[in-house]
């Protein structure tokens, strides 16, 4: 077995792991950081939409054209006043963006850019987009999103409860803030195919969740009648038996984005796929982030504030302090069995545990010995 799996088998017994919902203000204050910056970016500089959104005049010069990027993006701003947008697509030819323009100015500047650029004006192809048309993208993506946070509060309330669907509505508006953000900071164009990315990334950062939440709800079950382990326990033990199986469906699918995003646009120059791969790309990871640091340590908090669970904590603290105080080597009951709790109580990752728990002492009794 690899390392990476034999880990992964680890984390899920338990045996090892690391205190996720204990750190939660960390992960808290890390992640109003970044929206804050996000939101700020997002204020400061707006987003760069695409012509699709603004309207204006797309001009496709003839395969092969003999002048750089550059050069045709200065041309198209002294034709037309206004900042151009220039890709070189991959037989040569030249596509050439320019917003806020009408038919008149459209023809003028496809033929001042025809004399500039040395060829005939009819081989420069010209498309006119309307802003209305742009709207009405804008519109509908707006109501799918709604539509689908409406849903999926719904689902997650009636399959599990209001505190993870909650949770879950915090992770998505979270994702979706940092990765417009970024879109904002880095000043690459919105585009019909960024409205896609983010429509996509929703149902990643989703599924992440939901797994975790299917593994809490699991062992919480009858979570009362025990007092070895506290929600927030159980809480942490979800996310560390999940963690690897999170990370790795993530790298899987970060990798191809990554090639789109920095081979495909980066070093080829394509920079069509820059505007939906920078979207999937940052809300994979955000969706995984969000997944294990934010919706999970929130459900715990809000779970340890009803009084069941807040009486739960103190009797399992007092059955903890009951134990260090007899000389227990395992504060948190390691070797113990409750009276009332089940032999395979889920137990929480606290750390390192080098004995196996002992299945052979009385019930109902810390030591296993007669009291």
């Amino acid at each position: 077995m690899s390392k990476l799996g034999n880990l992964g088998a680890r984390l899920h017994r338990g045996e090892v792991g690391y205190d996720f919902v204990k750190n939660r203000k960390i992960w808290y204050g890390l992640s109003i950081l970044i929206t804050i910056t996000a939101i700020v970016g997002l204020a400061v500089r707006g987003l760069n939409m695409g012509i699709e959104f603004e309207g204006g005049a797309v001009f496709n010069t003839p395969k092969n054209t003999s002048a750089s990027v550059s050069q045709a993006e200065e041309y198209a701003e002294q034709a037309s006043g206004h900042d151009a947008i220039v890709q070189k697509l991959g037989d040569g030819s030249l596509r050439i963006q320019v917003a806020g323009i009408d038919t008149d100015a459209a023809n003028k500047i496809k033929n001042t850019l025809a004399d500039d650029l040395k060829v005939d004006s009819e081989q420069i192809n010209a498309e006119l987009v309307g802003p209305s048309w742009g709207e009405q993208i804008a519109n509908k993506a707006w109501q799918g999103l709604g539509i689908f946070l409406v849903l999926v509060v719904i689902y997650l309330a009636i399959a599990f409860e209001w505190r993870m669907a909650l949770a879950a509505f915090v992770a998505l508006i979270h994702d979706i803030t940092i990765t417009v953000g970024i879109y904002a900071l880095v000043g690459f164009e919105v585009t019909p195919g960024t409205v896609i990315g983010l429509l996509t990334i929703l149902g990643y950062s989703l599924y992440d969740t939901v797994v975790v939440f299917d593994s809490l709800k699991e062992q919480t079950k009858d979570i009362t009648k025990q007092t070895r382990w506290t929600y927030s326990d159980i809480a942490n033990r979800s996310i560390n038996s999940t963690l690897v199986r999170s990370v790795n469906t993530t790298v899987v699918a970060l990798l191809p984005v990554a090639g789109l995003l920095f081979i495909g646009g980066g070093v080829l120059g394509a920079g069509m796929l820059n505007d939906i791969s920078l979207s999937l790309f940052v809300g994979l990871a955000a969706g995984a982030y969000s997944s294990i640091f934010i919706a999970t340590p929130l459900v715990a908090d809000l779970k340890e504030r009803e009084p069941q669970m807040k009486a739960l904590r103190k009797r399992v603290l007092a059955k903890r302090a009951q134990s260090a105080a007899k000389g227990d080597t395992e504060v948190h009951g390691e070797d113990e069995s409750y009276d009332g709790e089940p032999e395979d109580a889920a137990p929480a990752v606290v750390g390192p545990r080098n004995q196996p728990a002992s299945r052979t002492r009385g019930r109902g009794r810390p030591s296993g010995k007669r009291r």
